[in-house]
């Protein structure tokens, strides 16, 4: 499992010209599935996005808080293309991403997970072409990868 995390001050998801979900201060979480994950690299996941501490305490300036704590939210958008091989050739190769059947099985799982926090969790449309707006924050940007053991 691939997760991309953006820092946000704010985040949108159009399909077809019509909004689908929006959030404020949180996090922008793009999501790739792989054919070997399981519900263990969702739960790790899960866990990793809601308590990484990305959000600065006021009075220190450290990065102190998690998204939790602060009562962000999250928009969470389902991106098989973060598996894309392109080591060879000039297209590339999306072979590590899982089936679209299970990877979606999967990402909504992950979903649900997330929305367990009681956090506004907003999601864009499993295999449709979307628009997502992002306003960086910082920009604070991670790639956070669990690989089934």
């Amino acid at each position: 499992m691939r997760v991309v995390i953006q820092k946000v001050r704010s985040s949108s998801v159009l399909v077809e010209g019509q909004m689908i979900g929006q959030i404020g201060r949180g996090l922008n979480l793009l999501v790739a599935i792989a054919p070997t994950d399981t519900p263990e690299e969702l739960d790790w996941m899960a866990r990793k996005c809601l308590d990484l501490r990305l959000f600065a305490d006021t009075a220190s300036g450290r990065w102190d808080k998690s998204v939790q704590e602060i009562g962000g939210e999250l928009l969470v958008i389902s991106q098989f293309t973060l598996y894309g091989d392109c080591r060879k050739g000039r297209r590339p190769s999306f072979s590590n991403s899982a089936p679209p059947d299970q990877a979606e099985a999967l990402y909504n799982q992950f979903v649900e997970r997330l929305r367990a926090s009681g956090l506004k969790i907003e999601t864009g449309q499993f295999g449709a072409m979307m628009q997502v707006n992002i306003e960086n924050d910082g920009p604070v940007t991670l790639l956070l990868e669990r690989e089934a053991t």
